[in-house]
């Protein structure tokens, strides 16, 4: 036997030792360690003719994360982009060059195993040669991250059997354990061997979504957009090229991830120097784009604030000077993002004053409007019921001011066909390719929407050429209409034709248009089916795009045993003080009723927060005792202070009566112990909820803030994370408070050093929690959509359980059980929770569960005549591995791209 000891002080371990030890091998095992300088460091070894190369390396993932193989992928590619690339690509671009071509090669095979199975850094091999010899070494473990060539290291080598042996029934039992090293990491590998930096200006616009996102922070933390976010971006650049311009309804069902489709979509037309970019979004919605878009995507935006009339940056920065509302017409940055409860109450008689005025006289390249179903008609019974809203009348004009104009609703239709056509008529705004001029029979959807569903059918080729040439499609759409404009010469960019029907020749009238007579060309090529997408959650599970993850849902009102008398019904006990106070909270909402018309919006929240928790009630009240609210709500503020500024003496009794009841010491707030009983004695799959991790939301930063205090106090040495809007964000532990960034919560809580979180419904976009198996909502909001917002964050690529729970707290006698009572049996859903529930329960449904239930049963019958109506459903085969953006080595600087999106409109 012969033993080599070598130190890397005294001799080049690269050179010396390893050159002449695999020199002439047949076959190299190695124990390596860290992952990524393990892979690299094959680019200083001489295993390129050696047969049979297999290395087995450490992924530093936990074993509960390294065995669900989407989150394993995800969080290794995370871990190999931690350094610059950048810096990266351009010193070691050799090396990622030759490390590209071994990989490539075919003899080397890379596993990975969980980090609880070798050494961070160990060092350990075999070599076999073709005489049948064998040599084995094990080197020191080093805390260094860099390869063999550049660190201290010390050296055991020797080729006696028994060694060998030895190290390679450690290596076997590691390399069966093992995964192969991700297909992301080896395309990662290839993209920076062959990355470079280019300009906008030398790319053609459908390659710049690919050169702009490869190395977005989405990107790089081993994420990306969905195979259907991928397609809504390519389909945006196609109408973007046929048309000119794009109008587009995304339709996309809660929970796909429409944000970010069309806020890539945004992104792209703000490099491509289309113009100015508006995003308008419900006010609670606000920071969430903004939060959304610097955190996936790596841009920042300004929000524009309703109460103080300021631009505000992605870090909370003022921009523009204070209360100076004309600074609305220019945003600092390229995208801006405004509330559309701005608009809904800047308007006087038929004339959009202050800011919504202002920004109807500048010019855009493209407009997003968010919840674009609230857009809509008045309703109601009044004579004013067919007219608009101030948000319809506000999109119908500003559509003409702008070149794109994307409109993202999960509810395109809620109560009545008529709703799509109001938006598909939004798109038409300054775009008659959309639904044609007002000739079109295509304007009218009592004709258009039986021809669309195939109920009626077009019985000559007059009428054909009726409903196609008003507008003409594309020519792409149908051979027919291919062969028509080319035909009569028609140019490509030109949607209208004037061509009489009683002069078109024999070709066109009776060969062609005879084909348009066929039951299924109308279905096929429509406006609605051009304009608008649709992906339902169910379809992309059942196309293998989405994990089904299944929800438990809590109480079970068939099992409330198991909760040990926690539950009257689905509601939690509550007491005196606060069933005073409720009281006083309805009686406060009346008076407002009987005094002013307005008084609608208090009472939902007067009501909404009271139920919500008595902190919420109590900061509710005495905040109204001053003639404020919570800035959640500020695109009220005004509404609202002229309304409390106007109090009665009756209506100071009732609040100041709330003041005095929650701030009672025997006001102890029972949803918390319910809360904490879940977390730490209640077990689903042998676990409690606490050890499984859990997520708790709330709509109010106050109940938020006091649910994580009560936590950290009640739970010794446990870590609370609140997750809230700038500035508010932070760790409690023991009753100390730390503000920390978001992107540090979302780390730790990826790493599963958190396992307790408490978040408010505004930061509730960009989180992924998969590594949490258990949601509660403390509070419930009126509006089921947001429930499946929520759920979201846990029941997603890379969750490990099956099942998630998910927990409602509602207060027994309150609105939210009335609510919660109707809402639960539809609940129960495990795949498609809230398909047929409206998007929000209207204030003046809720006098009775009785009287809840019949408008609920009333919206879901009309529903379904609408979906019998609208039955045309956006389907394509969505190939996966169509744009694959994360393999584009000619990229945009990220520098470039913050940039241009850093200049003012």
């Amino acid at each position: 036997m012969t033993l080599e000891r070598i130190s890397s002080r005294t001799e080049r371990l690269d050179t010396d030792f390893l050159a002449k030890t695999l020199k002439g091998a047949s076959k190299y095992f190695r124990i390596a360690g860290y992952f990524r300088s393990s892979i690299f460091e094959l680019v200083g070894e001489e295993i390129s003719k050696i047969p049979e190369v297999k290395i087995i390396c450490n992924s530093e993932l936990d074993s509960i994360d390294f065995h669900v193989a989407s989150g394993r992928t995800t969080a290794l590619k995370e871990r190999w982009n931690e350094v610059d690339v950048e810096i990266e690509a351009l010193l070691k671009k050799e090396r990622y060059q030759l490390l590209d071509q071994l990989l490539q090669s075919g003899n080397v095979e890379i596993r990975v195993v969980p980090r609880e199975r070798l050494f961070l850094h160990g060092k350990a091999g075999s070599v076999h040669y073709p005489d049948g010899s064998r040599k084995s070494f094990i080197g020191s473990v080093n805390e260094s991250k860099s390869a063999f060539s550049h660190n201290y290291e010390l050296i055991w080598q020797d080729d006696d059997k028994e060694s060998a042996d030895w190290v390679e029934e450690e290596f076997w039992a590691l390399w069966t354990e093992g995964v192969p090293l991700p297909e992301a990491i080896l395309a990662e590998i290839n993209r920076v061997a062959n990355r470079k930096e280019v300009t906008v200006e030398v790319l053609q616009p459908e390659e710049v979504p690919a050169a702009a996102m490869a190395e977005s922070p989405i990107y790089r933390g081993g994420e990306q957009l969905q195979p259907w976010q991928r397609s809504f971006v390519t389909t945006f650049l196609e109408h973007r090229e046929t048309y000119g311009k794009a109008r587009l309804l995304l339709a996309d069902e809660v929970g796909v991830g429409k944000t970010l489709s069309m806020a890539t979509s945004a992104l792209v037309s703000a490099l491509l120097e289309d113009g100015p970019v508006l995003v308008l979004t419900p006010s609670t919605l606000t920071i969430q784009w903004q939060v959304e878009m610097m955190d996936k995507l790596g841009i920042p935006s300004a929000v524009w604030s309703s109460q103080k009339k300021v631009w505000i940056g992605p870090e909370g920065q003022i921009l523009s000077p204070r209360g100076v509302a004309s600074s609305i017409k220019k945003c600092p940055y390229k995208i801006a993002i405004v509330s559309t409860g701005l608009i809904m109450h800047q308007r006087d008689k038929n004339e959009f004053v202050k800011e919504a005025g202002i920004l109807l006289k500048n010019r855009f390249g493209t407009v997003i409007l968010d919840e674009a179903h609230k857009a809509r008609l008045r309703g109601g019974l009044g004579n004013k019921r067919l007219e608009p809203n101030n948000l319809l009348a506000f999109m119908q004009q500003i559509g003409k001011q702008t070149r794109h104009l994307i409109l993202g609703t999960a509810t395109p239709i809620q109560t009545n066909v008529r709703e799509l056509w109001d938006l598909l008529g939004i798109l038409n705004s300054g775009a008659e390719f959309v639904l044609g001029d007002s000739l079109s029979p295509w304007r009218n959807h009592e004709r258009a929407i039986p021809l669309i569903t195939g109920k009626n059918k077009i019985s000559t080729e007059q009428d054909a050429w009726h409903w196609l040439s008003n507008p003409l499609p594309p020519a792409y759409e149908h051979h027919i209409i291919q062969q028509i404009r080319d035909y009569l010469s028609i140019d490509a960019k030109s949607f209208f034709c004037g061509h009489r029907f009683e002069d078109l020749d024999y070709m066109i009238k009776n060969m062609w248009l005879s084909e348009c007579l066929d039951l299924v060309f109308f279905k096929e090529n429509n406006p609605v089916l051009r304009h608008t997408v649709l992906r339902k959650r169910k379809q992309l599970e059942d196309d293998g795009l989405l994990e089904r993850v299944g929800v438990n849902t809590h109480p079970i009102s068939q099992k409330l045993a198991q909760y040990e008398s926690r539950f009257i019904g689905l509601g939690i006990p509550t007491n005196t003080p606060f069933q005073v106070a409720y009281e006083k909270a309805e009686e406060f909402s009346s008076l407002l009723q009987s005094r002013t018309k307005a008084s609608g919006f208090m009472k939902s929240l007067m009501l909404q927060r009271i139920c919500s928790s008595f902190a919420s009630g109590l900061n509710t009240a005495q905040k109204m005792l001053k003639h404020s609210i919570s800035n959640e709500d500020e695109d009220r503020i005004e509404e609202v202070e002229h309304i409390l500024s106007g109090m009665t003496h009756a209506e100071i009794h009732c609040l100041k009566e709330i003041e005095k009841q929650l701030s009672r010491p025997e006001a102890v707030d029972s949803k918390f112990n319910t809360l904490k009983w879940f977390l730490t004695e209640f077990k689903t799959d042998g676990k409690t909820w606490l050890e499984h991790g859990c997520i708790i939301f709330s709509q109010y930063y106050d109940t938020a803030e006091w649910i994580a205090k009560e936590l950290s106090k009640s739970i010794t040495g446990e870590v609370v994370a609140v997750y809230a809007g700038v500035g508010k964000s932070g760790l409690f532990r023991d009753m100390q408070f730390n503000n920390v960034e978001r992107e540090v919560i979302k780390a730790a809580i990826k790493t599963r050093e958190i396992r307790l979180v408490v978040a408010t419904d505004a930061a509730c976009e960009g989180l992924n929690l998969q590594t949490l198996g258990t949601l509660i909502n403390i509070d419930l909001p009126w509006n089921p959509s947001r429930l499946e917002q929520r759920l979201g964050r846990i029941k997603r690529f890379g969750q490990s359980r099956k099942f998630v729970d998910m927990l409602n707290l509602v207060y027994s006698e309150t609105q939210d059980e009335k609510v919660y009572n109707v809402l639960s049996e539809r609940l129960r859903d495990t795949y498609d929770i809230f398909g047929s529930l409206p998007d929000t329960i209207d204030d003046d449904w809720i006098k009775d569960e009785e009287e809840l239930q019949k408008r609920m049963n009333e919206y879901i019958h009309e529903r379904i005549k609408a979906q019998d109506a609208f039955t045309v459903k956006y389907r394509t085969t969505l190939d996966p591995k169509a744009h694959l953006w994360e393999r584009c080595s000619s990229v945009l600087s990220r520098s470039d791209i913050v940039r241009k999106l850093s200049e003012p409109w």
